[in-house]
């Protein structure tokens, strides 16, 4: 049989499916804290302890997802189900996340509290099976590489209809009492209402247009505290892994969540976050040519620390030439090179991901797809979780929302949403590049075992 590859069809359709996704994972990245803090009021007290608690549950949430997804057998596969059951199950609380119907006091803070854990859970239900379908589409290592590029472009195409349309479409949409730049409450549950009607539109185009070659199905297995540490434990890769990507993932998370604080009270124009976003989507489409072309001379592995590498020194130029000189337009300039090593990143990661997944075959002889890309969910909600540590304990050490109540944002609190945003990234980013250089394995020759164990392997299961 040897390798099976993927058609550009099911490249084109899998890749739409990310656009929705998207559309849900970058509001509810990107603008929730703002929204929370800026529009409806909230404690920055009872944000930093909403989040840690919300990863605790996701810490038993995800995996136990990725077990029942590994379980699942049906006509249409064991992962398409899951994607339309979880983006329905995520359109339906992201607009309601967004809309908090006139509530104010304890009865808000409840209701914010119960939507924002059912959205992560909600959103795990879509984005475990919807990752876990790359090895299914192709053993050929090019073609994987080819199919995460493909998503990953859809992928950013769906954060950055959110981060540049955003400034300009909530103020059309608000209505009501509005923030000094504009925003509402009304103007938020409007525009996460449509993104979470795209969101399903979306799924039902993935689903339509692929199928699911060859799976592997754990039949019966039922969700243990046991198996999911195991997976883990067995799996040190899997492990090193989780700790690079987090790092460098936080270090991404900080930019694009304080992005809006920076521009909005810093600069004092949010309009202006749009062309800074349109400059970073173009980064961010150049990145994810840097695998395929780079590929042709250079391993996964150099590919991968080149990203890093120049993250690092745009986010370091960024902080420079942002809240130290304040010269926007080469901030702006500088996050291209910033983009393009995070578009880069982000492809290599899912594409590492996939070859963990044969790697914990090849080791453990167990194939445990969706309770590997689990902690792809899992280790971005966690984060996000520091980020959102990091952002809200650093507002609050500077009274922002006193601040912001007032009106007027003094320096010390613009000078700690600059350190924020472009300051602690790149030292983030440095973290993971060493992380990822002393311990991550599978290269080289350990690589090549992997494959042809895998290839062969398949070639015996479809010849019985």
């Amino acid at each position: 049989m040897g390798d099976y590859k993927s058609t550009w069809r099911e490249k084109i359709g899998y890749g739409v499916g990310a656009i929705g996704l998207d559309l849900s994972y970058g509001l509810f990245y990107s603008y929730l804290s703002y929204y929370l803090s800026s529009v409806l009021g909230l404690k920055e007290g009872f944000l930093l302890l909403l989040t840690p608690l919300a990863r605790i549950w996701d810490g038993i949430n995800d995996p136990m997802m990725g077990t029942i997804v590994d379980s699942t057998k049906t006509k249409m596969g064991k992962y398409r189900p899951w994607i339309l059951i979880g983006t329905a199950s995520n359109a339906i609380v992201l607009s309601l996340l967004f809309t908090s119907f006139g509530m104010s006091g304890t009865k808000l803070y409840i209701y914010i509290g119960f939507m924002y854990v059912l959205w992560g859970m909600t959103n795990t239900m879509a984005d475990i099976p919807y990752w876990s379908m790359v090895p299914s589409f192709t053993t050929d290592p090019k073609d994987r590489n080819l199919v995460a590029t493909v998503a990953r472009t859809f992928s950013g195409l769906g954060q950055g209809i959110i981060t540049v349309l955003t400034p300009y479409i909530l103020p059309m949409l608000s209505s009501g009492m509005k923030t000094e730049k504009g925003y509402s409450a009304s103007g938020f549950s409007k525009w996460a209402i449509i993104c979470a009607v795209l969101l399903v539109t979306f799924a039902l185009i993935c689903v339509l247009s692929t199928k699911e070659k060859h799976v592997v199905y754990n039949s019966g297995e039922k969700f243990s505290f046991k198996k999911m540490f195991q997976v883990i434990a067995k799996n040190d890769q899997l492990v090193v892994f989780i700790v690079f990507a987090m790092v460098s993932n936080t270090g991404w998370y900080l930019t694009s969540s304080t992005a809006v604080y920076y521009f909005t009270d810093v600069l004092g124009d949010p309009t202006k976050q749009s062309l800074f976003s349109a400059i970073g989507a173009v980064g961010s489409v150049l990145g994810l040519l840097v695998i395929p072309v780079l590929s042709k001379c250079w391993s996964k592995r150099k590919i991968y620390q080149f990203s890093l590498i120049l993250t690092i020194a745009g986010y370091g130029l960024m902080y420079l030439f942002g809240p130290i000189l304040n010269i926007t337009i080469m901030l702006d300039i500088c996050y291209i090179l910033a983009s393009i090593g995070i578009g880069s990143m982000f492809v290599a990661q899912t594409i590492f991901l996939a070859d963990i997944v044969d790697y914990g075959e090849y080791k453990n002889n167990e194939r445990n797809e969706s309770i590997t890309f689990s902690m792809k969910g899992f280790l971005q909600k966690l984060a996000y979780t520091v980020q959102t540590v990091i952002l809200f304990g650093g507002l609050k050490l500077v009274d922002y929302n006193t601040q912001i109540k007032e009106g007027v944002i003094n320096d010390s609190a613009k000078t700690a949403i600059g350190i924020i945003a472009f300051g602690i990234p790149p030292v983030l980013v440095l973290i993971s590049l060493i992380v990822f250089s002393t311990k991550f394995k599978i290269h080289g020759e350990l690589a090549d075992k992997v494959h042809d164990y895998i290839v062969e392997k398949r070639t015996s299961e479809e010849s019985k």
